[in-house]
């Protein structure tokens, strides 16, 4: 039957999205799951709902219906070993093994590895675990310039930034305390002031292949306010760069990750495998790494794979069997991607409310759409208190998939709120403003 039996890890949109591709692509697929993806389980020839860090209930299933491969979608289960635990007993993985995957786990090894291996978009930064001459730092940096990273996963919540979220010396401490007290080690970085973008790259032990740039929103409300998410929206333009984001910005970037990817290697001894996802800023030192990922970006894989011209399949083969080649091609085409969220998300969502899809009408609109947290009874949906479901449009020009997007959202019901300005030419030039004034300075 050929190599074709392949177990996704996950339930969110990202890995329904991942599922899609590799279902078009020729896939017969399996999916383990911590909470039932209604989408995952239509693509799916079966499912299992069990904790996805448990790896002799993964190894079992994987026995059990003679998986060929895998691919993780999450970074849980990746930071824990699973990868190591599945190709011990000969299961083939698409991620990377415990110790390249602290590129995520842990930003204490990331901050350290790239300063010994002088990776040039590094920023400043301190580690502590204890209140320890935290002050004097503060003092050293300017309470401005800092940023707070507890070392290990935070569902994109954790990170305190000043300004953002800490607006006094005192913030910082009591943040601090804290963390302390959580018995987490924790880095104070320096804050950089900027535009983001991610580069989510394919990874082979050695080479190191890009995608098209995108740019998510974080911040719950219109034109960037309210609390950080796990992402409210992202867009790519058609010509996979950004205008205020130039190619020799996107050629540093990878460089970076290449040179990262190799001292994962020299430090060690285990190559990087899998997605490797880069969040980077521009700012008017240069560019500066934000942070790895050790995974495709939730909602960013949306805004890349539906582009993906190649076989993924084939793609994932040539990861496992350190083999890629650099002609992974991208349909020219602009995407935006934005997220319904229940009512009241992220500080007291409401959960347990109908989403009533007209599928009919949402499948007119050329709009495409991702199940995220929420579940199916019967034929019904309903939310969780997170993020619900990423609708996605794509076309030719921006303003057309920021259009589609919108189009289909208009065809799903329920107690649910979106960020309408993600993807719009205004919230776009206001980023295209930001940088220029930066750039002046």
């Amino acid at each position: 039957m050929g190599k074709n039996s392949c177990l996704i890890i996950g339930h969110g949109a990202r890995e329904h999205v991942i599922g899609e591709t590799l279902v078009g692509d020729g896939v017969k697929l399996f999916s383990f799951m911590s909470f039932k993806n209604a989408g995952l389980e239509d693509l799916s020839k079966d499912i299992k709902i069990h904790s996805e860090t448990d790896f002799q209930e993964i190894i079992d299933f994987c026995k059990e219906k003679n998986i060929d491969f895998a691919v993780i979608g999450p970074e849980a289960p990746l930071v824990v070993g699973i990868v190591d635990a599945l190709e011990k007993v000969g299961i083939p993985c698409v991620g990377p093994k415990i110790e390249a995957a602290q590129l995520e786990g842990s930003k204490v090894f990331t901050r350290n590895l790239l300063e010994k291996y002088k990776i040039k978009s590094n920023v400043r930064s301190k580690m502590f675990d204890s209140m320890e001459r935290i002050d004097s730092y503060i003092k050293d940096m300017g309470v401005e310039n800092i940023v707070v990273k507890p070392e290990g996963l935070t569902g994109g919540k954790g990170v305190k930034v000043y300004g953002d979220h800490l607006f006094s010396t005192q913030d910082i401490l009591d943040y601090c305390q804290e963390l302390v007290s959580k018995k987490s080690r924790f880095l104070l970085e320096e804050r950089c002031v900027g535009e983001e973008f991610t580069l989510q790259t394919f990874v082979d032990g050695k080479n190191v292949i890009g995608s098209p740039l995108v740019q998510d929103h974080k911040r719950a409300y219109e034109d960037d306010k309210g609390p950080n998410t796990g992402g409210m929206g992202s867009y790519s333009m058609e010509d996979h760069l950004m205008p205020f984001f130039t190619q020799k910005d996107v050629d540093e970037a990878l460089e970076d990750m290449k040179k990262t990817v190799a001292a994962v290697k020299a430090e060690t001894g285990v190559g990087y495998k899998g997605f490797l996802y880069g969040q980077f800023m521009k700012t008017a030192k240069g560019l500066k790494l934000i942070e790895f990922n050790s995974r495709w970006g939730d909602p960013e894989a949306m805004n890349v794979l539906p582009l993906l011209e190649g076989n993924f399949v084939d793609i994932c083969w040539s990861i496992i069997n350190g083999n890629l080649s650099q002609n992974i091609e991208f349909e020219n085409k602009a995407t935006v991607c934005k997220y319904l969220a229940p009512e009241g998300y992220p500080v007291n969502p409401k959960k347990d409310e109908q989403v009533i899809i007209n599928k009919e009408k949402i499948n007119k609109t050329g709009a495409k759409y991702y199940y995220a947290s929420v579940y199916r009874e019967g034929e019904k949906i309903f939310t969780t208190t997170s993020r619900a479901m990423g609708v996605l449009g794509i076309a030719d020009s921006l303003e057309e998939a920021e259009k589609i997007s919108e189009s289909g959202v208009a065809c799903i019901e329920g107690r649910l709120f979106h960020r309408k300005d993600v993807g719009t030419r205004r919230l776009l030039q206001k980023r295209i403003d930001h940088m220029n004034s930066l750039l002046k300075k």
